[in-house]
């Protein structure tokens, strides 16, 4: 499920997505760099390297490629300003000047549980224009496309008594 608030400014992105996985796996996932790389970047692109560590102050750099775009290579980065565990993680972002630089933005990440079912909701901001911030829906929608299935996944596996 995707929605987004009537009151969001224009120079704002809010996505929500409901998981069917528990909030301690959904966490574990983001903070864990050897699965984060396995779900990080829009469908159809692969991450090929990413430096990621929930410790305020600290940066962070993902690459990833596509053949479906233009044989693209993108790279991009920013600095982990706040984690507050199973509740939510605050990081710049931007891209290198040759992937489509524009302006670092803001990104909070936050995180509920109910029944066994993790709510995730994103939120990005500002952007320079109405244009940029559309730019961004479909590649950030896609990537939790990607987090979905493998969260979901891994919630399987461990229902079933598999350590993921």
């Amino acid at each position: 499920m995707t929605s987004a608030p009537a009151a969001l400014r224009d120079d704002e992105l809010l996505i929500e997505r409901i998981f069917d996985a528990p909030l301690a796996l959904v966490w574990r996932l983001w903070e864990s760099r050897d699965h984060m790389i396995r779900w990080w970047g829009p469908e159809m692109f692969t991450c090929l390297e990413l430096d990621w560590a929930l410790t305020p102050g600290r940066p962070w750099r993902a690459m990833m490629a596509s053949r479906q775009f233009e044989r693209k290579i993108s790279r991009m980065g920013g600095v982990i300003r706040e984690v507050e565990k199973h509740k939510r993680i605050v990081f710049t972002f931007a891209w290198d000047e040759n992937s489509g630089r524009d302006m670092d933005t803001i990104i909070t990440v936050t995180f509920s549980e109910k029944n066994g079912r993790t709510t995730q909701t994103f939120h990005q901001t500002p952007f320079s224009s109405i244009e940029m911030r559309d730019s961004h829906v479909g590649g950030w929608t896609s990537l939790i496309n990607k987090q979905q299935v493998y969260f979901e996944n891994l919630a399987i596996a461990e229902s079933k008594g598999l350590r993921v």
